[in-house]
C-alpha cells in the first residue's frame, strides 16, 4: 500500500484561523496561491460531533480543490496522522480585508544634478 503523506495547513480566513488536513498541497499555477486538494474530514461514526469541523465540512462540501493566498498561510506541516479540522477565533474583526502585497515601483533613471 502506498504511504500517503498528510499535511496540516493553518491559514487566516475572515478573522479566524482555519486548520485543515489534506493529502495534496502544492504551489498553484496561479501566482501567489497554494493549491489544496483532497481535504480529510473525520468519520461521522463518532458520538461526539465537533461544530467547527461540521461547519468546515459544509463550507468545503463539493470542493475539489481550494486555492489559499500565500499571505494568508501561517504554516504547513507534514504530519503522521490526521486530526480534527477546526476554526480558531482570533481577536480580529470578521470580514477584515487583507490586501495583496504590492511589488515595489520600478526605479526610474533620474537626471544628474547640474
Amino acid at each position: 500500500m502506498k504511504d500517503s503523506k498528510i499535511y496540516r495547513i493553518s491559514f487566516y480566513n475572515q478573522g479566524s484561523i482555519y486548520e485543515l488536513y489534506a493529502r495534496e498541497v502544492s504551489q498553484s499555477s496561479m501566482y501567489a496561491f497554494i493549491e489544496i486538494e483532497d481535504i480529510i474530514f473525520g468519520e461521522r461514526s463518532s458520538v461526539v460531533v465537533d461544530p467547527s469541523e461540521e461547519r468546515l465540512k459544509s463550507e468545503f462540501a463539493g470542493v475539489k480543490r481550494t486555492y489559499i493566498p500565500l499571505q494568508a498561510i501561517i504554516r504547513i506541516d507534514e504530519v503522521e496522522r490526521e486530526g480534527p479540522n477546526k476554526i480558531i477565533a482570533t481577536d480580529e474583526k470578521p470580514g477584515k480585508i487583507t490586501p495583496f502585497p504590492l511589488s515595489a515601483p520600478p526605479v526610474r533613471n533620474q537626471p544628474e544634478p547640474r
